[in-house]
């Protein structure tokens, strides 16, 4: 098997696109040491390009950041940060990360950015931390008349301890769209924090503001943690950093999911948490369209707290992602990148709304992002069931809860979408109306199957194969029209991995 040297054989005499031919030599050189993992990375590919992508979470990043993430930057070390590395020669390493930090600040208009978390939960941990030293470890050692951790005794070292482990965090509850980092009793924040959940409200699916402030004024906690995973509306953060305020709470926004839409001014003004929150965090990935991978963005007044991510969370920074990062913070940073930000909510709010035409309930009657979610148990469906014939039709996504959900975690009643993929594909609002009566097509043919014991089961499900085959039509003739990276003919590779 000689990938590379057939394609180049193949494309004798033409003038030979970059990208394609990057693509290649990586199959390449993974074939002829594993052609097990080559054949699953064309069959990724392909399975992308024939499955329509509405994960609310995904993306597709440009080759270029692809490209940035395979090379030899992966095999050094850089524990610290830019100027400041517990290993020798970093140089390249530092030059990454300060443009990777510059190209942030300049995008999402931070004071000071940390490129380095692998993971959003990462970012949420190195936050965490940031606050805890600088509000309570740090004055703790002031009053012990030290400033190096390392010299106070040890019942000194568990009164500070004791204290760091027993502050309020006040977020929103996983069930009504925030995050396992936020407090959920199986993820470690539970564990750091004493813990209180905010709900939306049971008629609108919508925050309660009043009701929130009351809850910061009883609870008085040191994080007032804002952000979601599953929430359709549009937040005021002008109004809780007012609320944040008068209670002394220091205002952390997880933006995770909508980065992209603050960075492309999809999201302005009180919308957008940047000059409210003392610290926000991110992915990378999702809305921004980036690698996977985390960041951090603070006041200056946080900055040498979150800087040291290493040694309080982390380890040692994936040099090779932060280049990544700065690229796709590059692309972001453009008109272009504005445009597909706007034209993502605009295509959200078209799917919503269509579906809703087509009888299909959706949380809180509509969005004001990226994000749709599904009420499928008004079908009598779970979400499991919805997810999975949902699959066999041509398209990706997760079930997900909704507000007290009845099923819980794993079976769902809903269903969340996202339109940041397919506005990276080109798709518009017809494409949208057209997606959202193939969804309530096959939604409205799905029968809930009995299990073993004869009783109505959450996970099996029937399907009418005529919904399924039409499906799966439209769906092809939808992908047909907007290819994923059309650079690359996966045609070429079919006698290797057939």
């Amino acid at each position: 098997m000689d990938i590379l040297k057939d394609y180049l054989t193949k494309t004798a005499g033409e003038e030979l696109n970059a990208e394609m031919l990057t693509f290649v030599a990586n199959i390449d050189a993974v074939a002829k040491k594993r052609p097990e993992i080559a054949k699953s990375i064309v069959k990724e590919l392909v399975d992308q390009r024939s499955h329509l992508k509405l994960i609310a979470s995904e993306n597709f990043c440009s080759l270029a950041v692809q490209s940035a993430m395979g090379n030899l930057l992966t095999d050094k070390y850089a524990e610290g940060y830019a100027g400041n590395r517990f290993y020798a020669g970093c140089d390249n390493v530092d030059d990454i990360e300060r443009l990777a930090s510059k190209e942030a600040m300049a995008l999402l208009g931070a004071e000071h950015a940390y490129v380095q978390p692998h993971s959003g939960a990462d970012a949420n941990l190195v936050a965490f931390w940031a606050i805890l030293r600088k509000h309570v470890q740090t004055p703790a050692l002031e009053k012990f008349g030290e400033k190096n951790l390392l010299n106070i005794t040890k019942e000194q070292w568990d009164e500070i301890r004791a204290e760091m482990g027993n502050q309020k965090l006040l977020g929103m509850d996983l069930y009504s769209g925030g995050h396992l980092t936020h407090g959920y009793r199986h993820n470690v924040s539970a564990q750091m924090f004493d813990v209180y959940n905010y709900h939306v409200d049971k008629e609108t699916g919508l925050l309660d503001y009043e009701n929130l402030r009351q809850m910061l004024h009883d609870i008085k906690p040191l994080i007032f943690l804002i952000g979601f995973s599953a929430y359709t509306g549009a937040v005021d953060y002008e109004l809780l950093k007012s609320y944040a305020d008068e209670v002394g709470a220091v205002m952390m926004v997880d933006m995770a999911h909508f980065a992209g839409l603050v960075a492309g001014g999809g999201l302005t003004g009180k919308y957008n948490p940047i000059p409210y929150a003392h610290i926000c965090t991110t992915t990378t990935h999702k809305t921004l369209r980036g690698p996977r991978g985390g960041m951090v963005l603070c006041k200056k007044e946080y900055a040498e707290y979150v800087d040291k991510g290493c040694p309080h969370v982390m380890g040692g920074p994936l040099p090779n992602v932060m280049a990544a990062k700065a690229i796709a913070f590059k692309e972001a940073n453009t008109p272009e990148f504005k445009a597909y930000a706007k034209k993502i909510i605009e295509n959200s709010k078209q799917l919503a709304a269509s579906l809703i035409e087509k009888g299909i309930k959706v949380q809180a009657g509509g969005t004001e992002n990226h994000i749709v979610l599904v009420d499928v148990a008004a079908l009598g469906l779970t979400g499991r069931q919805a997810e999975s014939a949902l699959r066999e039709c041509g398209m990706t996504l997760n079930r997900n809860t909704l507000p007290f959900d009845e099923y819980g975690p794993w079976y769902t009643s809903g269903l969340r979408l996202g339109t940041p993929a397919t506005t990276t594909l080109g798709m518009g609002r017809d494409e949208m109306a057209e997606i959202a009566d193939i969804i309530a097509a096959v939604l409205k043919s799905i029968k809930p199957a009995l299990d073993k014991k004869g009783n109505v089961s959450k996970a099996r499900y029937t399907l009418d194969e005529d919904v399924k085959t039409a499906s799966i039509r439209r769906i092809k003739g939808i992908l047909d029209k907007f290819v994923l990276y059309p650079e690359i003919d996966t045609d070429f590779f079919t006698k290797y991995f057939n």
